[in-house]
């Protein structure tokens, strides 16, 4: 087939509606206008927001206002831009039009906020030490300073190495050695407290004097004025018996919010000794989703036109929250398909909420290509998809389920999954026998169910040697206890903990002493590779010698017993193996982690997102999109005693997870809330094999037998050009992001004008078809579509493939290469759907 007559005949098979299937939903009605909210109604009601009573002290002290709506539909706006403020008494604090608070004076004051319509809110603000400076904590006052500018970070003086002889501790997680740096360092140059605006500190952040980092504040802003005021007092660090902020909360934590439309936040912290300071204006903002809200520095949140619900991370002095905005569709959702299980009660609930129609469930065909993909990583047969589409019994879909479950492609599809991200691979000579041990007893674990706790534990507490036990081949890639606790963190529970072996997490409460702390488990863990004695094979081996277990924090020197992430800390006999008492802690029914990870990492390879995408980085931060359907979900798990094959069974029943890819005019946009079945590129292991099947031809992979599949192989470090051009992963990270699912021209070229895929089409069934003489062009071309798109052409393809069939009479095997060749280079074969 030459490359000018196989892109003809590409661009014509492909034109054909049915095959061009797009995962965004091409083809379907444009999307209708949508009210969102819809009309508030009237405005009954004004409330200044006042979480908590808050007295402003001294002159640097501020606040921010939120003012709300209340309409007589139930609904709340924010009214914070669109009243006007007035102050009385005079002389005590004054307002701006975003509703930012400063002092002017001592006493108390009465704020009014006035709409156009005439309605009120009022608020009592007090004010006292205006005239008498109230000495200025380097910890709680100055350091967010640099955080809030960018000047702590890791891309400016928060770097190990600092930027031009000036250094920060990244974020201000270390505010003495950022206290010294600033005041000690260089005889003090970049303080100037006999002239607090001469100081090389103000010049250089307000670009008076030459900085890399360009203008970073105004002369005129609250951060100028506080900082020139600290230099006066004569850069006082503040005592130990200064309180400390203990945690943070932003007002409000939740609002529904219409199509573009915003709010503003008031973030508050709370101190040690019971003070409450608003602290919005130093606080950092960050949307989780970039294409739904953008939030400014002053903490104003904006909505675009997508709809679903968004995080904004909050943070300050090393403590998060999150404020989350509903954005609904506003459609109202009458007709639902069945619920079958929880998880549909608990996503058609969110649908409603939201106002977004789901599509209808999907066709048999559809459902068999699916599920098989899915649980199996395999195409279904032509035999397999006659007989389900003819099976009239009610409940086939539950058995098919079942009996794909039951079937060894489960084992062989699920034990590449973890094999990739359990680091199943060999490393050079004499390792390969331990990465095929090690992938045997996945597969064996799998296929016979084994519970999900006594599975992690067989690995996290493997000891002994590779023969007797082979998950200790899984410590063979981890060198060092802190490679162990990272990688155990991020597979089993979910958190991404790397950040914390240098400094306190941007994004998390984990702490270095939360990190090493974790270490003291492995500490008296010790492994040895052996000769195998019998062989050139190295023989792993694992075990526990005795002592006290405990990590030494390298910062603080500090000598730290064994603990789980936020869990008290443990006296471990040193005859014990500390690597099982961290298993009880992590299986423990009230473990926060364990089983949220991974019922979130099993239902994003269902549905291609997880409930908390990415699935293993699950950070009050990065909050889920359904938070009572993973709930749920982890209590299931829990009772049924970790069972995996139950957990799938869970959610492909569900009506969820049958419902069709092809959107509708309302939901094509929808992104998280699984309105639809999300199509998926097929891995590159389940598309090898699919080819293979498709056309009749499966090609060897090297040191394999003829008969493997591509999903059974048991080393990651075997692959061909294909499979590393469609993203197999390499088994060198416990992230599955190392899979790759983008598209590329390479990609592009091999399927449509490689040899390998040139001499599939043409053999195989194409050829078999072409000797066929005594069947009907008909069933043959049925038998193609049923081999590749797993359900019989539509009339107008038929119509199609059999006028190209007519056209090549004389040599009808062209024919049927051309129509194999355009049906394998499709989005409905390359995706499920």
């Amino acid at each position: 087939m030459r490359c000018s007559r196989a892109a003809c005949v590409f661009a014509v098979v492909c034109s054909w509606a049915a095959l061009v299937f797009c995962d965004t939903g091409a083809g379907v009605a444009q999307a209708a206008k949508v009210p969102g909210l819809g009309d508030p109604g009237k405005l009954v009601r004004v409330e200044i927001q006042q979480p908590e009573k808050i007295t402003l002290h001294g002159k640097d002290a501020r606040m921010q206002l939120v003012v709300l709506g209340h309409y007589d539909s139930g609904q709340r706006r924010d009214l914070t831009r669109k009243v006007t403020y007035q102050v009385s008494p005079g002389g005590v604090v004054q307002v701006d039009s975003t509703g930012f608070v400063t002092p002017v004076g001592n006493g108390t004051a009465t704020v009014v906020a006035r709409t156009p319509q005439g309605l009120e809110g009022h608020i009592q603000i007090q004010v006292d030490h205006f005239d008498s400076p109230v000495p200025i904590n380097f910890p709680n006052q100055i350091v967010p300073i640099f955080t809030k500018l960018g000047c702590n970070m890791g891309a400016c003086h928060g770097k190990s190495t600092g930027q031009n002889g000036f250094k920060l501790s990244l974020l201000g997680f270390y505010p003495q050695d950022d206290y010294d740096y600033l005041v000690k360092e260089g005889r003090g140059r970049r303080l100037f407290p006999a002239a607090p605006d001469r100081s090389l500190l103000l010049l250089k952040a307000t670009n008076r004097m030459a900085h890399g980092g360009g203008l970073r504040m105004e002369l005129d802003s609250y951060e100028y004025a506080l900082l020139r005021s600290w230099i006066a007092q004569g850069m006082p660090y503040g005592s130990k018996d200064d309180p400390v902020v203990e945690r943070i909360e932003v007002f409000p934590q939740r609002a529904a919010l219409p199509l573009g439309g915003e709010h503003q936040l008031q973030v508050v912290a709370y101190y040690s000794d019971g003070s409450v300071q608003d602290v919005t204006r130093m606080a950092q903002f960050e949307s989780n989703q970039s294409e739904m809200a953008e939030v400014t520095r002053t903490g104003l949140v904006r909505v675009f036109d997508l709809t679903g619900e968004v995080g904004v991370m909050v943070r300050y002095q090393g403590q998060v929250t999150v404020f989350r905005a509903a954005v609904p569709l506003g459609i109202q959702v009458t007709k639902l398909p069945p619920e079958r299980t929880f998880i549909d009660r608990l996503v058609f609930a969110k649908l409603k909420e939201l106002g977004i129609p789901p599509s209808p469930v999907c066709d048999d065909y559809t459902f068999l290509r699916r599920a098989t993909l899915d649980i199996c990583g395999r195409l279904p047969t032509p035999e397999e998809v006659k007989a389900f589409v003819a099976d009239k019994d009610p409940q086939k879909r539950d058995k098919l389920i079942d009996r794909l479950l039951d079937s060894p492609d489960y084992a062989d599809y699920f034990a590449n999954k973890w094999a990739s991200i359990l680091r199943v691979r060999s490393t050079g000579r004499g390792t390969e026998r331990g990465a095929y041990l090690f992938h045997a007893w996945i597969r064996q674990s799998l296929a016979e169910n084994k519970p999900y706790d006594q599975f992690v534990r067989d690995i996290v507490a493997a000891s002994g040697d590779m023969r007797s036990h082979p998950p200790v081949v899984w410590y063979r890639e981890l060198k060092t206890p802190e490679s162990i606790i990272e990688d155990i963190t991020q597979l089993f529970l979910g958190q991404r903990i790397q950040c914390a072996r240098c400094h306190h997490h941007p994004f998390e409460r984990w702490s270095q002493r939360d990190y090493y702390s974790f270490v003291a488990f492995f500490t008296r863990m010790r492994r040895k590779n052996d000769a195998d004695g019998t062989s050139s094979q190295i023989q792993p081996r694992v075990y526990h010698v005795r002592g006290a277990a405990t990590a030494t924090n390298p910062r603080t020197r500090e000598r730290l017993k064994p603990a789980g992430l936020g869990g008290p800390a443990l006296d471990i006999p040193p005859e014990e193996d500390p690597r099982h008492h961290l298993v009880d802690w992590m299986v423990d029914p009230q473990n926060p982690y364990f089983a949220k990870s991974l019922v979130n990492r099993y239902w994003k390879h269902f549905f291609g997102r997880g409930i908390i995408d990415p699935e293993d980085d699950m950070r009050v931060t990065n909050p889920p999109s359904n938070p009572e359907l993973l709930d749920a979900l982890a209590e299931h798990f829990i009772k049924s005693g970790f069972d995996l094959k139950g957990l799938i069974r869970t959610i492909c029943r569900s009506t969820v997870y049958q419902l069709d890819s092809e959107p509708n005019q309302y939901n094509e946009a929808d992104k998280q809330n699984f309105s639809r079945y999300y199509a998926k590129r097929l891995p590159a292991e389940v598309l090898y094999d699919a080819l293979g099947q498709a056309t009749g031809v499966r090609s060897r992979l090297p040191r394999t037998p003829q008969e493997m599949r591509a999903v059974q192989l048991p080393d990651m470090a075997l692959a061909n050009y294909f499979l590393l051009a469609f993203g197999r992963p390499q088994g060198t990270s416990p992230c599955e992001c190392e899979r790759s699912y983008d598209a590329n021209l390479a990609q592009t070229l091999h399927l449509l004008n490689s040899r390998e895929i040139q001499d599939k089409v043409q053999r195989g069934h194409a050829q078999r078809l072409a000797r066929e003489k005594d069947r009907p062009d008909r069933e043959k071309v049925e038998e193609l579509y049923l081999y590749t798109l797993g359900r019989p052409p539509r009339a107008n393809e038929l119509k199609l493939c059999l006028a190209h069939i007519e056209k090549h009479r004389d040599n009808p095997q062209v024919a049927y290469s051309d129509i194999l060749w355009a049906l394998v280079n499709t989005k409905e074969f390359l995706f499920n759907h």
